[in-house]
Formats: C-alpha cells, structure tokens, sequence
C-alpha cells in the first residue's frame, strides 16, 4: 500500500510540474507575441506619420480611439504608444527576414536607420540573436534597456542575463 502511495505521489508531483512548465511557456508565448504586435504598431504610426506628415497630435487621438473602442484592453496610453514607435526605431529589422532586411538597405539607408541596421551590414547574427531575446523578455525590460543602455552588444548581454537570472 505505501508503494502504491509513493508511486501516486510521484505520478501527481510529475503531472503539476508538467502543468506548470505549460503555464510558463503558454506566458512566454503570449508576452512574445504582445511584444511582436508592439513593434508591429511602432512600424505602423511610424510609417503613416512619414507617409502623411502627421506630427505628434496623432498619438493622443489613437490612445483615446483605441481605449474608446476596446476599452477591455489595457496597454495602449499615449506613453506606451510612443513607447512602441521607438521600439521600431530602435530595432528597425527586428520582425523581418535577415537576409532581405539588409539586402533592401542600400548603404547610406544604415546610417539613417540607426545601431541596429550598422550592427546588421557588419553582423547578421546579432538580429538572429536580437529576435531571440528580444521576444524573451518583458515588454518593460525591453524598454528600459532602450533607454539605459544605448550600446547594442551591451545591451544583448543584459538581455542575456535578464533571461538566466529571471
């Protein structure tokens, strides 16, 4: 009878950590996803601003629209909207395919379009490693490496040990 026990003990502790690593890996999904879509939105009012000329006013009014009309959603102030727009600045290629990103540049393109596409000309590994990480960690981490650590290597190895270290 104890046998029994322990080998049911055993088999309940097994199925919760199964349970748990699924839970963890359903969470990084989600938040990978969610960070993907806020670089999405960046490209997006960063493209239309250049293509229409709009200026800044456009941030409040898609902050109000998007609260007025999913207001179950949560994420979208005008703060984290000009959050997103720099996220794209900052790493212009990250979503796209490597070889194409920077066969499309032409070269006076890298100067303009900031660390990362000068990292990719001379490095295609750092956008692979960059699309890893980037997706690993939270979305307000990610943002305050953009804004505390403006070297890209540098701020690769914070990334890195945001993941090792939780």
């Amino acid at each position: 009878m104890g046998s029994e026990l322990t080998r049911y003990s055993d088999l309940l502790t097994d199925i919760k950590t199964r349970i748990r690593q699924a839970q963890t890996k359903a969470v990084m999904s989600a938040s990978a996803e969610m960070i993907m879509m806020y670089w999405d939105i960046g490209k997006m009012v960063e493209e239309r601003q250049h293509l229409e000329g709009w200026g800044a006013a456009v941030i409040p009014r898609l902050s109000r629209d998007i609260c007025n009309d999913l207001p179950a959603i949560k994420g979208f102030s005008e703060r984290n909207l000009k959050r997103m727009i720099r996220f794209y600045r900052e790493y212009p290629g990250l979503v796209e395919k490597v070889p194409q990103a920077v066969a499309q540049l032409p070269e006076q393109a890298a100067n303009e379009k900031g660390p990362l596409v000068v990292a990719l000309l001379t490095d295609l590994s750092v956008l692979e490693k960059l699309q890893q990480l980037v997706a690993k960690i939270p979305w307000g981490q990610n943002f305050l490496l953009i804004e505390k650590v403006k070297d890209l290597s540098t701020r690769l190895w914070y990334m890195q040990k945001t993941i090792e270290n939780g």
